[in-house]
């Protein structure tokens, strides 16, 4: 039995990255795919590479609650109540003490951590009045400490693991299934943004393969890849002085990773 035949799945940040590939593949599986971006463009650029499939497209600005309501209203009213909610859409840039900017780090919280919340908000309801539904949301291996040069994009990855460890224990008794996805660097238009190389990044095709895994198994929890996740676990664990040490050394890791190579 296919898991995702006929069933309705909203995504935020469809338009591009982890949130357009998910939309393909579970196109390709018979969902019926209800698409929410900020981009307009990217959104017809979607529907373009899906066609005969069940697609609607909304657009809408995640950390505006009011919008992301009056999306959702409309798909719904296209392709029926939805059963799934893949909430994808976030930012991720660096927010560094020397140039300490109270408005890009309210702004960075607001998206991926509110619009998360915006967006549950937009589908919860009718979930709990139906008994059934699944929600997932894409964190970070970021989210298990506070790294150099990313305050505000730990602090919102690791609220959004909070908030989603409330909720599933809330919401069983409705039927309602939360999944939380922590992966490491996928390689999709932010990444590169950042300049990470392709050696120290995960397709965006493995790695979608790896998250519809786990909402068929209707895992609770998954971050991804092992090793780096073993590692960003020990950070978390470890005494702060020596937590301290490896997050630096993890940090020129990646920078050396980041150069050019000669």
């Amino acid at each position: 039995m296919n898991e995702f035949r006929d069933r309705v799945a909203v995504i935020t940040g469809a338009g591009s990255g982890i949130g357009a590939r998910l939309a393909q593949r579970l196109a390709d599986e018979g969902a019926r795919i209800a698409a929410i971006d900020q981009q307009g463009n990217r959104l017809a650029m979607l529907a373009a590479a899906l066609p005969g499939k069940p697609v609607a497209t909304a657009v809408a600005d995640v950390t505006d609650l009011h919008a992301v309501r009056q999306a959702v209203q409309r798909l719904e009213k296209d392709l029926g109540p939805t059963d799934l909610l893949i909430a994808s859409a976030g930012v991720g840039h660096g927010t560094p003490a020397s140039s300490f900017d109270a408005e890009a780090i309210n702004q960075l919280i607001r998206i991926n951590l509110l619009g998360v919340v915006n967006s549950i908000d937009a589908v919860i309801h009718g979930m709990q009045e139906r008994k059934r539904g699944h929600l997932v949301v894409l964190s970070s291996l970021a989210s298990y400490r506070g790294l150099p040069l990313m305050s505000a994009y730990c602090a919102s990855k690791s609220g959004l693991n909070a908030f989603m460890d409330s909720l599933r224990i809330e919401l069983k008794p409705y039927n309602i299934l939360t999944t939380t996805i922590c992966p490491g660097w996928i390689r999709t238009p932010m990444t590169e943004a950042l300049g990470l190389p392709d050696r120290i990044t995960m397709p965006v095709e493995q790695a979608a393969e790896i998250i519809l895994d786990a909402i068929r198994q209707k895992r609770a929890f998954l971050a991804f890849p092992g090793k780096l996740a073993f590692r960003v676990r020990l950070l978390k664990y470890l005494p702060r002085s020596i937590s301290d040490w490896l997050a630096g050394r993890e940090l020129s890791r990646i920078e050396r990773a980041m150069r050019p190579r000669s």
